[in-house]
């Protein structure tokens, strides 16, 4: 399945003028499990994802009690830099929806 389908809340905002967070949450304790037991989510397949050094994955967080899982990216450029597309960092977050969780 898709983490789309899994999740019931995928999002990303900014985290300071250089990174940008996102997070994933579940509302299923059975989808949530199913997707870190898969490590479909990890920090290598967020690097990958994004196109990013892995080295640019700040942080990755599963957090069990929120059922959720948040990571931070640092960007390419700060936000509202020129040639930035989104100086919110709140559009990032699509690439996740296709990510299959086995």
């Amino acid at each position: 399945m898709k983490l789309s389908e899994l999740a019931s809340t995928i999002r990303s905002k900014n985290a300071g003028v250089d990174h940008i967070t996102f997070d994933v949450i579940f509302r299923d304790t059975g989808n949530f499990r199913r997707t870190v037991d898969s490590g479909a989510l990890s920090p290598a397949t967020v690097a990958e994802l994004y196109r990013v050094a892995p080295e640019r994955v700040t942080s990755f967080v599963v957090y069990e009690p929120g059922q959720a899982i948040k990571f931070t990216i640092r960007r390419r450029s700060p936000a509202g830099s020129a040639g930035e597309p989104d100086p919110f960092g709140s559009q990032c977050y699509p690439p996740l929806f296709d990510v299959e969780v086995p």
